[in-house]
């Protein structure tokens, strides 16, 4: 992965202005420098504090217009901050996927991920995401469906969460694909559970093989729910494996015509795509998961949003450090958790899973990762 240093880190670091704090100057940048060198893990998360500082404030404005009582405001702000952490901890392995594909990505489309990204996150994905959900379910206008958030959230709720079978069919079908397509790959050579990562790079080569095991998991998870919802879970579940496929297509259609006008340029408009389905498959379960802790649109909106901008930081601070060349097994981890929430959103319509469990869960295999990565390093160090 190219540094800061060399022209593509330079680049992404000078455009990226919008996110990161200004640590350091232009000139620094030309010399070829390593500007952020010197640079605290808190400068990372400078925007997100003051979009932290933002949401809360609307979140207080918010809570008095609704309840005129200091009580209820320090609910709705109690609300909007516990939220946001369901969020990050719903995220920490998304965080680590968009920088294992953004350290490839050209510096135009970093710089156009980390702004157009975050508009699409929490506008697109916190706001008009449920609102497209009400519209079709409920068969009404947008303007209809953002005036029932408003002044009937109770019906509003309810709506969602009767869409949660389709929502967590598409979502875990695609995530699923994503995280086996990591470990069926025939040049990976670094494995963490090495018994089983060997073998699945080993039968890497049979074509196929992700989908079908996807298939095979889809069909088994069907077998367990009414013929009415099964029809429903599986339908979605195949459009949720079409997507992925098609992302992958386009991708790298688009990819490979951008190769073709500028040499050496990768991970274009397809990579934009991939990662933008990507986030939107974690935010299914956040942005459900919400409606337990309240059926205002406005304030899930505020505390997911708030979330989704230190998933960015988050994102940025392990690409320009190098965290993910350093720490060897902490993608892995990252993939694994990805595995393990396709599967508990499989598992969701059948029963009722709390979002605790699973942010607590992904949290765990990242951080055994992250031991299992430090131990690695100690060891090769003392043999060198």
């Amino acid at each position: 992965m190219p540094g800061p240093s060399g022209e593509r880190g330079g680049t992404f670091a000078m455009s990226a202005s919008f996110v990161w704090p200004a640590a350091w100057n232009l000139s620094d940048m030309q010399q070829g420098n390593t500007p952020r060198a010197g640079a605290s893990t808190l400068s990372y998360f400078r925007w997100s504090f003051i979009v932290t500082i933002i949401g809360l404030a609307l979140g207080v404005v918010l809570g008095w217009q609704m309840t005129g009582t200091v009580g209820g405001t320090l609910s709705i702000f109690f609300i909007c901050m516990v939220l946001a952490v369901l969020e990050i901890s719903l995220s920490f392995d998304n965080a680590i996927v968009n920088a294992n594909k953004l350290k490839d990505m050209t510096p135009v489309w970093q710089r156009r991920f980390l702004t157009w990204g975050i508009l699409i996150a929490v506008f697109g994905m916190r706001i008009v995401f449920p609102l497209l959900i009400v519209v079709i379910a409920a068969n009404i206008g947008p303007w209809q469906a953002i005036v029932l958030a408003a002044s009937q959230p109770g019906e509003y709720s309810r709506i969602m969460h009767d869409a949660h079978l389709p929502i967590a069919a598409f979502g875990g079908t695609f995530l699923m694909m994503v995280g086996l397509s990591f470990f069926f790959d025939h040049e990976k050579d670094v494995h963490w559970v090495k018994w089983l990562e060997a073998k699945m790079t080993r039968y890497a080569t049979i074509r196929g093989i992700e989908v079908a095991i996807v298939l095979v998991t889809v069909l088994i998870f069907s077998r367990f729910l009414e013929p009415a919802e099964s029809q429903v879970f599986f339908s979605s579940a195949i459009w949720g494996l079409l997507t992925f496929l098609l992302v992958e297509v386009l991708g790298g259609l688009l990819d490979s015509t951008q190769e073709t006008l500028q040499a050496g340029a990768k991970g274009g408009l397809g990579a934009f795509l991939y990662l933008e389905v990507l986030d939107a498959s974690f935010s299914f379960d956040g942005v459900i998961g919400a409606f337990a802790l309240t059926h205002n649109l406005f304030i899930i909106a505020i505390g997911l949003g708030i979330g989704a901008m230190y998933v960015r930081s988050m994102t940025i601070m392990l690409v320009e450090r190098g965290t993910l060349a350093e720490y060897r097994y902490l993608e892995h981890g990252a993939f694994y958790a990805i595995i393990t929430l396709s599967v508990i959103m499989f598992i969701q319509p059948l029963m009722h899973i709390p979002e605790v469990i699973t942010g607590l869960g992904g949290a765990t295999l990242i951080g055994i990762s992250l031991w299992a990565s430090i131990r690695w390093n100690r060891a090769n160090r003392a043999q060198g």
